[in-house]
């Protein structure tokens, strides 16, 4: 990677971060029921599996979210520089503090191939570009692990993190949509 590319995500990085901290938890709330009434709405069956994470910090939405996923839903679990490790996510009291902030399923460990079974993947990220490029906070646990899937890429953001551009690289792998708080599912 260039030094321009570098220093030109650390900034977009940088602009991102610190309008998400800008929000009230009054907006954060309201964001976060809204992106849970998206997630009910989306077009998966019991049958079907959904690689999805609970947000953490000042990312869009809530652990609201996974309730209405009416299917089989993985976490994932990070496993250092590997591609992320995935466990079915058993409700609440199943969940163990992790690194980076995060909870993780206590479940059997599904191993990094999991995330190649599923019908759809939600994806955290800072912002998605209006062709697919996809920010996220630099430390490349998805790059490792969405090569992986052959099923739909959903970019999770707030509306104003749906840009005209995102620096990208040639291993970025483009999301298919994005998943707002005003527009729910929008394909890219």
């Amino acid at each position: 990677m260039t030094s321009d590319l570098r220093d030109r995500k650390a900034t977009l990085r940088s602009r991102l971060l610190a309008s998400r901290r800008s929000l009230t938890a009054e907006v954060r709330a309201l964001e976060a029921a809204a992106l849970a009434a998206h997630v009910a709405a989306l077009d998966v069956t019991p049958d079907q599996t959904v690689c999805a994470f609970l947000p953490v910090g000042s990312e869009p939405g809530d652990a609201s979210w996974l309730d209405g996923l009416r299917c089989r839903v993985l976490l994932p679990i990070v496993t250092g520089d590997s591609p992320l490790d995935w466990a079915v996510h058993d409700g609440p009291s199943a969940l163990a503090p992790a690194g980076f902030k995060l909870l993780e399923p206590t479940g059997p460990r599904l191993g990094a191939s999991a995330i190649a079974g599923a019908s759809l993947v939600l994806v955290p990220a800072l912002a998605v570009s209006v062709d697919g490029v996809r920010i996220g906070k630099g430390q490349g646990h998805y790059d490792r692990s969405l090569p992986l899937v052959n099923a739909p890429l959903i970019g999770v953001v707030r509306d104003s993190e749906v840009l005209a551009e995102v620096p990208g690289e040639p291993h970025d792998v483009r999301m298919n949509g994005v998943l707002t708080p005003s527009v729910g599912l929008r394909w890219l």
